[in-house]
């Protein structure tokens, strides 16, 4: 599927790998939860990175353990209308303070994009290539945030009193 990663179009390294398929010897490999949580250390100390697709309907806390070897997570949105993946983004990077990258995969419509780059997520699976320039000017539109989130971005408010203090420690 086309991959829009940081804002820009980019190459999945990644390569999805069924559950039962015999997996490389090495390389970029995702799985599913259910495959990856049958056996998390005999996977994770394999050759090449390893990331998870895992579901919305379950608990991001089963990831704890292995935040920091996982390369990628990649949070599933059954349809657009459900949104129990946003909810995970903000977990893992605020609360757990994961700093893989958090990919949306599913059903992503283009109005949504902007509010999954807030949530944390900082990588897309798009359904179609068409789609794929427009998720890349999407996260390009905005600059400047009210709302404190996930994505690090600093507030209008952070912002403007960093000025002040920068103005004030300049006199």
């Amino acid at each position: 599927m086309p991959l829009v990663k940081n804002g820009k179009i980019a190459t999945d390294i990644f390569v999805h790998v069924a559950d039962g398929a015999e997996l490389p010897g090495d390389g970029a490999v995702l799985l599913s939860a259910a495959r990856f949580l049958e056996d998390p250390e005999a996977l994770l100390g394999r050759a090449g990175k390893l990331g998870v697709i895992w579901p919305n309907s379950r608990d991001v806390d089963d990831l704890v353990p292995y935040l920091d070897r996982l390369a990628v997570i990649a949070l599933v949105f059954p349809t657009f209308r459900d949104g129990r993946a946003y909810s995970q983004a903000r977990l893992l990077r605020e609360r757990y303070g994961y700093e893989g990258e958090l990919r949306a995969t599913g059903q992503v419509l283009r109005d949504q994009f902007m509010f999954m780059l807030r949530a944390g997520f900082d990588a897309l699976e798009a359904k179609k290539q068409s789609d794929v320039e427009a998720f890349a000017l999407t996260s390009k539109r905005y600059s400047v945030f009210y709302q404190p989130t996930g994505d690090g971005r600093l507030t209008a408010l952070h912002r403007r009193m960093q000025q002040r203090h920068s103005e004030s420690a300049g006199q």
